[in-house]
Order: structure tokens, then C-alpha cells, then sequence
């Protein structure tokens, strides 16, 4: 039975090859659409044109290879200590035979027999124990038909497409889904790029696009295809990238057309309301950053700027001076946070500066009582409150504004962008500042928040001593321990930071226990105090009080610390099982101590025989104290997906671009959608075209739009 043409909208459930089990497990993943599913691109491509045969690989190199298993039974599986089971398989080709390792392999043992012909990529290298025999740990594998008519054209004789599994759906089935859809696809498909754009850069039309990049030409260059820099990937990530940078745009242009509180700043009284509150000389830095803060306050339409600077760089200042200005205006401002223990820092921070020059500050979070925010809310609401510092529990119905003019949210990445959008939408029109203190890369900047300005402070305040960072193992925490009790001895304090909280089955020391034992065994004599984020909202706060007034000499803690966390006196860190922990959120930790005038030591507690990105990670962390070059190096890891936990802030999780590999392309598609935009029925009409595509470019397209 031959299938009609599909267009893009067609459900796959219809497709050849999925039915509705299929269909199910796709659209788990997002794909229920023929267009979502050409989304879908290969995250590689393989040379099975030409492949290497056994007796010409050269160790070190990565090879793909036809073979088949090897005479004597699918391979044996074999126990190791510590390790679980190994898989080992013999394979031969006409030319030579090779083995191959599977870790946690033995699943493979019944579905290899002797004679199964399967492709193998990996790296080839000598067997440690046999310095003769070549092997592969941990090749990617496929298995294919056992006659030439079984292996059809989707697998051998040609560049073939990886596909990343789906569930239980695997790369073979995708490749052969896909193949067979190319085939019935309607020919005049809808092009949502303008076509001066794509003659600009000569690109491909979308059909010939998805075709080429889902079964590229024999003739095309390998590095080109899986460095995705074939005119097909050019065209397609251009494309992704256009269509949310135009809705950033079009937001941006929405924005200049709203009539915002153009705040008066150059008048004496306010001139000297700004010195009074500056406790101390403004580094360079910062007085750039409120010069162009200042001049978006003045404009006629609201401020939406972005304020990047490292831990300790002193962000918070700046924005409070924004806030006095705003005050001084007549306007009310909210400073939003992510967690109770930063809002509660900002709070304190805001009393100590501001009380002295009669602002009046207000505190509501989720854990004061319900009689506490209320009269909080109503203090607000009827204009007694100026600054209103909060969790996201300032974005409840019952918290109202009598005058909101600035709307201050800092570490945004910790906030979904309809939490900021509820906040603002608490004013007519406010200013908008958002803070970061995780360093974000240019290019990741104008994919994640292209429709704010960005300010960065890039230079330390004065005074501020360089960290010293150390790597040590648990068996020298005898000495690390020793060292925390000299530190003390000269009346510094110091933390303790565990990853869980509570004993588990990842043999994890635990913070509950190690307080225990740190405070009976090995301090006995000093004051030792526990904070985790299970605690009490008041607990928490009567212990980081105690802590920050001198009363414990140790904190033992979980990351709750990881921001917001305040104690100049603190000038020790010391991170057990640090290789457990995230670059970024290692870095954020470090930025609790350093923030005195005493020498401050971070100590990483880790084995020396760690490997991979856990070991390159304490690297990095020895290495340098620079914020920008850890994110860098942590981007770089994880990629911008993990690095900002996007399912959590609402970030439009694109379907195969990569900001950092792909900023030339950003900053094209960029430049293209913002000139777009200047004629705004034209870009509306793009727009529409794009948010045609599929639910996908729907979602994608309003979370642009809501910023």
C-alpha cells in the first residue's frame, strides 16, 4: 500500500513504522507532528561508504567498522570487582579480528550470536593487559540484517544519519522512519524565511534543507556534516535562531512603544540621596553601569536590562542605588529572589543602607506567618512600604502595589520567565532590572535574554583578597581539619559543605551526620552549627544570624548556602565530595568566603584518581578565580540546556542549535530579525508564518515573547 503525500502538520502516528505505542514514545519527547519529527536532526554522521578494515586501524584513532561476531558464540561476560559485568566480543572481518568491551554490557549477551553482522564506531586501542590485541571500550553499536537485502540503503553504502534513541525507539528505526516519511513528503512545503534572506546567503530551500540533512549526498564532506556546517545545517540553524531572536524583537519594539515612568535623576536631592546611601567609592565599572542604567531610567518607555557581574563584584549596590532613584521619584520597587536565605540577605543589606535615609523596606516570603505577609501586603498596597524585598511570594494575588516603578529580580536563571512577567504586570510599566551572577558568554546572553540590554561589571571592588583554592583527598583531612582550627585560633569561621543532607545509597557523606561528628569528634571545643534547606524558615534564619554575628565558629551546610550568603569573617570553604558538584555551582560556593580582608581558602575534597569532566572541573577550580572562564569552561561541559537547567526557567530548548558553536550564525540571524522588525506588519507577518510550523515554534515563540 502506497502512502499519500504528507505535509508537515500530518500526525506521525500514521507514519509507516509507528503506530501508536511509537507515537506515544515520541511524543513524550515533544513529537507528534511530521514537522517536529524533520526536527529532529542526527547528532553525527557516519562514513559507511569506505569502511576502515580491522588490519589498517591505527591505535588512537576513531573508526567505523562492518564486521561480524566472531567464530566461537556471542562473546562471554565476565565479572570484575568493582565494575559489575564486562561484556567482551570478538568480531572479524575480512582482513583481521579486534575485540570489543561493554561495560554493564551483559544485556548484549542474547542478542549477539556468532555470525550477527553489526557496524562498530569508536576509538581503537591496544588492550592494556594485551599489548598486541586491539579493542574498543564502549563502541557505539548497530546491528544490522544478515543478507545484503536486510541492510538496506539507510544503513550501509552510504553517509548515514545517528540518531540519538528515543526510549525504546533506536537510531535504526528513526533512520528508517525518516527515510520512508522523505519519500511521501509533500513537495511544496511552507518556507517561513523571506526570501531576500535566503538569497542573501544562498541558502537552500527548507525542503531541500531537511532532505539533505537527514540523508546527505555521498559526495558530501564528513567534517562538514558532523561539524554542522553543511549549507543545509547553516539554513536550519539560522533558522531556529531567527525566529526567536524576531520574537525577541518584536517584544523589544512592543516595549519602546509602551508609555513607562520617565524618572527624573539629575536633580540635587537625588544627587545626594545616591552619595548618602554609598558606603563606599564606586569601582570604574560600576559607575559605567549606573550611567547606563540612569539613562534608560530617563526614557519615556520601560528599562529591561540585564546586569551581569561575577560573585562579590557588587551588583547589589548598583541596583540599589537604581532603587533610590526610583524612590526618590515617588515609585515603589520590588526585589525579587529565589530562596528565602537570599531575600532575607537583601533585606538586611537594603535596612542597613537605606533606614539611615528613611526609605522604609518590607520583607514577604512563604515562610513568615500568614498575619506577618498580610500586614506586610497591606503596608505595600497602600504605599507605606517603598522597597518590598520578597521570594516569589510577592507574584500572589494578594500582594498589590500602590505605585510599582522598578522591578529588581535577581539570579533570573532561577526564575521561570512567567514569574517575572506576573511581577512586572504588578505595575503599569515599570523598569525592569535583572541581575545574574552566574557570567554568561555574550552569544549565551542574546540567546537567552536578547531582548534586554546588557551592563557587566567586570572589575572586583577594593579590597577584596584572592581566594586560594587547594585540591586534597579525604585520607589529608586530618591536616585540612588542623587548618580550619588555626584559622579559628586567629577568630576567623568557616563552612563545611556536604552534598545531601541525609545518609543515602550513593555512600555520600551526609550534612545531618558529619555535623554530628564534626562537632563530638573533632571540634569538641568549638561552636559547630548545621543549616539545610529542610530546616525551618526560622531555624534557618536564627542559625545564619548566629553565624553572621560570630556566635558559631563552623557552619556545616548543603548548598543552600550557594547564594546570597554574606559573613566578611568567613575565610574557609571547605567542599567534601567535590567532584559531586557542578562547576558553576562550585564556583558560587567559593564566592561565600574571599569577602573580607583576610586571605580566604577553599579546599576541594576529592580523590586524586577522579576522571573525565569531574577531574577537569576541581582543574578548573585550582586554576582560575574568574568567573567568565569558569562558565566558559562550564558551558563548554554541559552545554547551555544543563548550564541553566531550561525546563526550570521556561528558556526556549532549542531543537539542534548550539549557542557556542553556532554564535556566527546567532549573531547573523540576529542582525537579520531586529532590521526585520523595524517594519513591524512585515516581521508580524514572518512571524506568523513561523509560529505555523508546528506547536514547537508556538511555545518557543511566546516564551520569546514574554521575555
Amino acid at each position: 500500500m502506497v502512502q499519500s503525500k504528507v505535509q508537515l502538520n500530518s500526525p506521525v502516528l500514521y507514519l509507516r513504522g509507528v503506530g501508536p505505542q511509537r507515537a506515544a514514545t515520541l511524543a513524550e519527547r515533544g513529537i507528534t507532528t511530521v514537522g517536529e519529527l524533520l526536527n529532529y536532526l542526527p547528532f553525527r554522521y557516519e562514513d559507511r561508504i569506505r569502511f576502515t578494515p580491522i588490519a589498517e586501524i591505527v591505535p588512537g584513532q576513531v573508526v567505523t567498522i562492518l564486521a561480524e561476531v566472531a567464530p566461537g558464540g556471542g562473546g562471554t561476560v565476565r565479572f570484575k570487582r568493582g565494575r559489575g559485568p564486562v561484556f567482551h566480543l570478538p568480531v572479524r572481518d575480512a582482513s583481521g579480528t579486534m575485540h570489543a568491551k561493554f561495560f554493564h554490557g551483559a544485556y548484549l549477551q542474547d542478542r549477539l550470536k556468532e555470525g550477527q553482522r553489526l557496524v562498530l564506531h569508536g576509538k581503537a586501542e591496544y588492550d592494556f593487559y594485551r599489548p598486541t590485541r586491539l579493542e574498543m571500550i564502549n563502541p557505539e553499536i548497530e546491528l544490522l540484517g544478515n543478507d545484503d537485502a536486510a541492510a538496506d540503503s539507510t544503513e550501509v553504502g552510504r553517509i548515514v544519519p545517528i540518531y540519538e534513541a528515543i526510549a525504546g525507539i533506536t537510531p535504526r528505526m528513526l533512520r528508517r522512519i525518516i527515510y520512508g516519511l522523505l519519500g511521501i513528503l509533500e513537495r511544496d512545503i511552507p518556507d517561513p524565511l523571506p526570501k531576500e534572506i535566503r538569497e542573501r546567503y544562498r541558502f537552500p530551500s527548507r525542503r531541500e534543507a531537511l532532505l539533505y540533512a537527514h540523508f546527505p549526498p555521498k559526495d558530501e564532506d564528513i567534517e562538514n556534516l558532523n561539524s554542522f556546517r553543511s549549507p543545509a545545517h547553516m539554513r536550519l540553524i539560522f533558522e531556529e535562531f531567527f525566529a526567536y531572536q524576531l520574537a525577541m524583537a518584536l517584544r523589544k519594539a512592543s516595549d519602546h512603544r509602551q508609555t513607562g515612568i520617565a524618572l527624573r535623576v539629575r536633580e540635587d536631592k537625588i544627587r545626594a540621596a545616591l552619595k548618602r546611601i554609598l558606603p563606599f567609592k564606586p569601582t570604574g565599572s560600576q559607575k559605567r553601569v549606573l550611567a547606563e542604567i540612569v539613562a534608560d531610567l530617563e526614557k519615556p518607555y520601560p528599562m529591561h536590562r540585564l546586569l551581569e557581574g561575577d560573585v562579590g563584584s557588587g551588583k547589589t549596590i548598583v541596583a540599589l542605588e537604581a532603587a533610590t532613584i526610583a524612590i526618590e521619584n515617588g515609585c515603589q520597587v520590588a526585589l525579587m529572589a529565589p530562596t528565602e536565605i537570599l531575600a532575607a540577605q537583601h533585606y538586611l543589606s537594603a535596612r542597613r543602607i537605606f533606614e539611615p535615609a528613611g526609605y522604609r523596606i518590607e520583607l514577604i516570603t512563604g515562610g513568615r506567618t500568614k498575619v506577618e505577609r498580610e500586614l506586610a501586603a497591606l503596608r505595600v498596597q497602600v504605599g507605606q512600604a517603598q522597597l518590598v524585598v520578597g521570594t516569589h511570594a510577592l507574584i500572589e494575588e494578594g500582594v498589590k502595589f500602590e505605585k510599582l516603578g522598578l522591578v529588581i529580580v535577581d539570579e533570573q536563571h532561577r526564575f521561570g520567565v512567567l514569574q517575572r512577567k506576573r511581577l512586572i504586570e504588578k505595575g503599569i510599566a515599570p523598569h525592569v532590572l535583572v541581575m545574574t551572577a552566574t557570567p554568561i558568554p555574550r552569544t549565551l546572553a542574546l540567546t537567552l535574554f536578547g531582548d534586554l540590554d546588557l551592563s557587566v561589571i567586570d572589575e572586583m571592588p577594593p579590597g577584596r583578597t584572592p581566594i586560594e583554592t587547594r585540591w586534597a583527598t579525604e585520607e589529608r583531612l586530618t591536616g585540612v581539619w588542623e587548618f580550619l582550627r588555626r584559622e579559628i585560633g586567629d577568630g576567623r569561621q568557616a563552612y563545611v559543605v556536604y552534598p545531601v543532607i541525609e545518609e543515602s545509597k550513593l555512600e555520600l557523606k551526609a550534612a545531618t551526620a558529619e555535623y554530628e561528628r564534626l562537632a563530638k569528634q573533632v571540634f569538641p571545643k568549638l561552636r559547630v552549627g548545621l543549616l539545610h534547606g529542610r530546616m525551618k524558615n526560622e531555624d534557618k534564619d536564627t542559625v545564619m544570624e548566629q553565624f553572621r554575628r560570630g556566635e558559631l565558629n563552623i557552619l556545616v551546610s548543603t548548598t543552600v548556602i550557594e547564594v546570597g550568603v554574606d559573613v566578611p569573617n568567613a575565610t574557609v570553604m571547605v567542599i567534601e565530595h567535590a567532584d559531586r558538584f557542578g562547576l558553576a555551582q562550585l564556583h558560587q560556593l567559593r564566592g561565600r568566603i574571599g569577602r573580607g580582608k583576610h586571605k580566604s581558602y577553599c579546599i576541594l575534597v576529592a580523590a586524586k584518581t577522579i576522571k573525565g569532566e569531574a577531574r577537569e572541573r576541581i582543574e578548573a577550580m585550582v586554576a582560575t578565580t574568574n568567573g567568565f572562564e569558569i562558565a566558559e569552561r562550564d558551558l563548554n561541559q554541559r552545554g547551555p540546556g544543563e548550564f541553566f537547567g531550561t525546563r526550570q526557567h521556561g528558556d526556549a530548548a532549542f531543537s539542534f542549535v548550539q549557542p557556542l558553536r553556532d554564535h556566527e550564525i546567532l549573531e547573523m540571524a540576529r542582525r537579520e530579525a531586529f532590521a526585520l522588525a523595524e517594519n513591524d506588519v512585515r516581521a508580524k507577518d514572518v512571524a506568523a508564518r513561523l509560529e505555523a510550523l508546528s506547536p514547537a515554534w508556538q511555545q518557543r515563540y511566546r516564551l520569546a515573547s514574554v521575555g
